[in-house]
């Protein structure tokens, strides 16, 4: 990484880590212009609109995660959408990939309304709090490593804060499986060995907090049945158990 990345990403850090609750880094977060790349792309988005949502006034900004902070399950996606999230300004609400996360949360006991339209709709969550790995929009929905470096203190901080309830991370995708999977080296300072592998259902113990995974809800997996209700329904379920089940923590 280069001096000025690296400055960059020292600065994230110092202000997520004067964080001293899930409200006061949402806050701090959402005024963040660290990748260049990433403020032009989320103020192009938010000026030039959808035709569909051109009498509404987008957010374009970092996208903080949505939920109580006393979650003891936490949702990890890979990055806002640019009319959905980046829109609306509240993680996977406004677009098809949060039409099925929502309405499988509340056919689970965990939203009390299946659908998330925008800040203000009513949605809360119960014990579940929901956020991405990368909190702005990214060109083609493609953060670059640098970016992503650049933005993991805003996920450790936040996972730091969640910590004395959360016990399971559910992983929508591969990108933010490895995200989850980086969060436990910077913290622990160790490497998983055999590394866990992605998959819909697998799991992976990261000390007290078990890493699960799901594919991601995007209409590439919904569109061609590659993800279906019930297997979204059967990993939902799957870690309200997980969060429910006594830690037995690593030993090694």
């Amino acid at each position: 990484m280069s001096t000025q990345g690296a400055a960059t990403a020292e600065q994230v850090a110092g202000r997520a880590a004067h964080a001293g609750t899930v409200a006061d880094l949402d806050a701090e977060l959402s005024s963040c212009r660290a990748c260049p790349r990433l403020v032009a792309w989320r103020e192009e988005v938010a000026q030039t609109r959808r035709a569909a949502f051109r009498t509404q006034e987008y957010w374009g900004r970092p996208v903080p995660g949505f939920g109580p902070s006393d979650a003891s399950i936490v949702i990890l996606g890979l990055a806002p959408a640019a009319h959905g999230a980046n829109r609306t300004g509240r993680v996977f609400t406004g677009d098809r990939s949060g039409d099925w996360l929502f309405a499988a949360l509340h056919r689970a006991g965990l939203a009390n309304q299946p659908t998330a339209l925008g800040l203000g709709d009513g949605l809360e969550l119960v014990g579940t709090r929901v956020l991405a790995a990368v909190r702005c929009v990214p060109p083609a929905n493609k953060p670059t490593p640098a970016e992503r470096d650049t933005c993991s203190p805003w996920l450790d901080r936040e996972l730091a804060l969640l910590s004395p309830s959360m016990r399971v991370v559910l992983a929508l995708g591969g990108f933010a499986w490895d995200a989850a999977l980086a969060w436990e080296v910077r913290t622990t300072g160790r490497a998983r060995r055999p590394r866990p592998t992605f998959g819909h259902g697998a799991q992976a113990e990261l000390g007290s907090v078990m890493l699960l995974g799901s594919y991601h809800p995007s209409q590439q997996n919904t569109f061609t049945g590659r993800l279906t209700e019930p297997m979204l329904d059967e990993v939902v379920a799957q870690a309200i158990s997980l969060s429910e089940t006594p830690s037995q923590g690593r030993n090694d």
